[in-house]
């Protein structure tokens, strides 16, 4: 990580401050002492940070998007939750960020970003990619892994993740290592100008794997069972998802079965200078803080 100081006239904005990601950014900013402008849907559940001042910012509304980036010089652009319209959403946000004179947008992506990637939403990122780069900002993108601190989360009540997944390997990321990460890309945002960086846990895993790292950490007794692509959309049909939701979370695994989220770099560790963090690192902290 740089330690060129952000010019004292810039400013920043911050989306998702309410969320795991954005607000771990925004905790980042604060404590380095640098002022920023939290666009949140009701400013009323931001985060109280010295230097932080909340504003009403949904993706949804240009107009109040607009007014929120109003001044603004960098802004992290956390994608929106998952939604049928989320491209829209991320299009109203990046025209607004056009018309406000933003001068340079930092992009939560998805590793593999692709028109034809296996994982339904990663399309979706690579879409917003394309908007952002027509609209002629200034900008990089952070395309992240499957997040480390979700893994827990793939196994149900009885111990199990169950998936199409087969052999292939993952290499989640961090959480924590994306914040650092995207706090290092905003304070020295020209350097990365039209940077995309792909940001992934320090090894690649497969699902049987994560499962004895998971029981190691949490003495739960986590198991991992293939599902065939078939049998993952029967095992979930009861939630009532709309089919697109349906499609996101059973090309989750496929995605891993296919190979996409295999891959491994060092940019983590370029951009913050500190490795990346492991899976077991991150669960071994989290059964620590309960």
């Amino acid at each position: 990580m740089s330690d060129q100081p952000i010019p004292s006239d810039a400013t920043i904005a911050v989306t998702g401050a309410t969320g795991r990601l954005g607000g771990r950014v925004a905790r980042r900013l604060s404590a380095a002492g640098v002022p920023q402008r939290l666009l949140v849907r009701d400013p009323g559940r931001a985060p109280q940070l010295p230097g932080a001042t909340a504003v009403p910012g949904d993706f949804a509304d240009r107009a109040a998007v607009r007014a929120a980036l109003d001044g603004v010089d960098r802004v992290l652009m956390v994608s929106a939750s998952e939604s049928a319209d989320r491209v829209d959403q991320h299009r109203m946000f990046v025209d607004a960020a056009v018309e406000a004179g933003v001068d340079h947008l930092v992009y939560i992506s998805f590793y593999g970003a692709a028109p034809n990637a296996t994982f339904t939403l990663a399309r979706d990122h690579h879409a917003t990619e394309e908007h952002i780069r027509a609209g002629g900002l200034a900008h990089t993108f952070l395309r992240d892994n499957m997040y480390a601190d979700l893994m827990p989360s793939l196994a149900g009540d009885d111990g199990v993740i169950r998936g199409p997944a087969g052999d292939g390997r993952v290499a989640a990321v961090a959480l924590d290592d994306i914040a650092d990460a995207a706090t290092a890309v905003l304070l020295n945002a020209p350097q990365h100008a039209g940077a995309a960086y792909d940001l992934t846990g320090p090894e690649a895993l497969t699902l049987d794997e994560v499962a004895e790292i998971l029981t190691k950490a949490t003495g739960r007794d986590i198991t991992y069972h293939r599902e065939t692509v078939e049998e993952a959309y029967r095992s979930r049909a009861s939630y009532g998802a709309p089919d697109w939701l349906l499609d996101a979370w059973v090309s989750t695994y496929t995605a891993i079965a296919d190979g996409e989220l295999a891959g491994i770099t060092d940019h983590v560790e370029r951009l913050t200078g500190h490795p990346a963090t492991s899976l077991a690192d991150v669960v071994r902290d989290q059964a620590a803080t309960g």
